[in-house]
């Protein structure tokens, strides 16, 4: 699935010198379809609405925030500085449902995620994605 969503495979260096609200913008994207079609596996009766209202509770900053928590102590050097890259950029804006601390944890998750995919790591990808959801159960 992710070789047929990427157009090039970026090398490490190159990902990681672009901006981490970069990162965070393609990990957003790639995490949220990982989740849509996880919510549609499990159930496939659910109607569009459904599965979009499903994904509000994994995809929304608190539950980001909460996988970070889960998974931080799994993250090697290299992921570790990437994600504080991510939490640590300054967005110009934060939403107004969501809390700065969660909304940083949750850019720089998305920053993590948007990494790994431009890389082309999906072992570590599969192994993330599936931890989130452990944590979000």
């Amino acid at each position: 699935m992710l070789d047929d969503l990427r157009t090039r495979e970026f090398s490490k260096n190159e990902t990681r010198m672009l901006n981490p609200l970069q990162l965070a913008l393609i990990g957003d994207c790639i995490f949220e379809a990982f989740i849509r079609t996880y919510i549609l596996t499990q159930n496939t009766a659910l109607s569009a609405n459904k599965i979009h209202v499903k994904a509000i509770g994994y995809v929304k900053a608190k539950s980001q925030s909460g996988i970070m928590h889960g998974i931080e102590e799994f993250l090697n050097e290299e992921e570790e500085a990437i994600y504080k890259r991510g939490r640590n950029a300054k967005s110009p804006t934060v939403p107004k449902n969501a809390e700065v601390r969660d909304y940083r944890m949750a850019t720089g998750f998305e920053a993590l995620i948007g990494y790994l995919y431009l890389i082309g790591d999906k072992e570590r990808l599969e192994v993330i994605f599936n931890k989130s959801i452990e944590i979000i159960k």
